[in-house]
């Protein structure tokens, strides 16, 4: 059996850390074995030094490793940063150039054109752009990927199936995102309570640009974007998680209602071909009910992992 790769968390103690760290409680194919964090929180047992604002316990493997400085000396083999853009920028060229592959949860390096912008059952095939990455060495001996926006994601594992079978030209998404969207403290409560805010700063330009460069197709040393138009509209609602996201799509092939259904509940991509841990099954869930999708009763679908 291969042995786990160890991974180091940027950010450990913010509340992005904290679900990195959760969700690779117990991984087959991933052990934690640095945390590190703003100066703070350093040289502090993570229990210590993180308030824990996820459902359920603070995983027991995290408690006492120690906390450490943003510094490329952490004992892993790969990094997963979930720091602000602001700071990511430089912090994440720095762990790369010291030779860490390098994945990134913020905004700041998504739209380079030699950086894949991952959804891996979407465009795993960008991943070879990393090959060039690397020979160029623009991040020195490392790499860096990038997660996309989170409605974006949600955005594009529907239009996938629809794109590769009928041709996506045109789409306009409204989404009505939760508030764990605006990470901690996110939105005051005032604000938010019985209420739904109409607009979220620069949300509306990132699931435009990142939606058209993720049903992009990589092309020698960059990714070329998708030629579809794409425009969004983007709403904050008092959900604690679970964005929800409406969409109208413009094809360029008719399609029947049967062959949309078929090409959402047949999609698979190479997570579910490798039985990736947390691969879901069903990577889209189709539902006949006029009253579904809901946030509360779906958003868990699949490990929280379907749309």
């Amino acid at each position: 059996m291969t042995k786990p790769l160890r991974v180091g968390i940027l950010g450990a103690t913010g509340t992005v850390g904290q679900r990195f760290i959760q969700m690779l409680d117990g991984h087959p194919n991933f052990q934690v074995t640095a945390l590190a964090a703003s100066e703070r929180s350093q040289a502090r047992r993570f229990i210590e030094a993180c308030e824990w604002r996820l459902p359920g316990e603070m995983p027991a493997y995290a408690r006492d490793i120690l906390v450490q400085p943003l510094e490329p000396s952490l004992d892993c083999d790969v990094i997963f940063s979930s720091l602000p853009a602001a700071l990511a920028r430089e912090v994440e060229m720095e762990f790369a150039r010291a030779g860490f592959p390098v994945i990134s949860n913020s905004s700041a390096f998504r739209m380079e054109p030699d950086v894949p912008l991952l959804v891996p059952e979407v465009n795993a095939g960008h991943l070879k752009v990393l090959e060039t990455q690397r020979r160029k060495g623009r991040f020195g001996p490392g790499s860096l990927l990038a997660n996309p926006n989170c409605s974006a994601i949600v955005l594009t594992m529907a239009l996938a199936p629809l794109h590769e079978r009928f041709g996506a030209e045109a789409v306009m998404a409204t989404t009505i995102q939760a508030i764990s969207g605006a990470g901690y403290p996110g939105v005051a409560s005032l604000d938010i309570l019985d209420n739904v805010l109409p607009f979220i700063e620069g949300e509306e330009e990132k699931i435009e640009r990142e939606t058209r460069k993720i049903l992009g197709r990589a092309a020698g040393s960059e990714i070329e974007m998708a030629a579809m138009k794409v425009s969004a509209q983007c709403h904050r609602a008092n959900v604690s998680d679970g964005h929800m996201v409406a969409v109208r799509v413009a094809l360029s092939k008719r399609a029947r209602i049967d062959e949309v259904r078929e090409a959402f509940e047949s999609f698979r991509g190479v997570p579910q071909e490798l039985r990736l841990h947390s691969a879901p099954d069903r990577p889209i869930v189709f539902r006949d009910e006029p009253n579904r999708p809901q946030p509360r009763l779906d958003r868990d679908a699949g490990g929280g992992m379907s749309v």
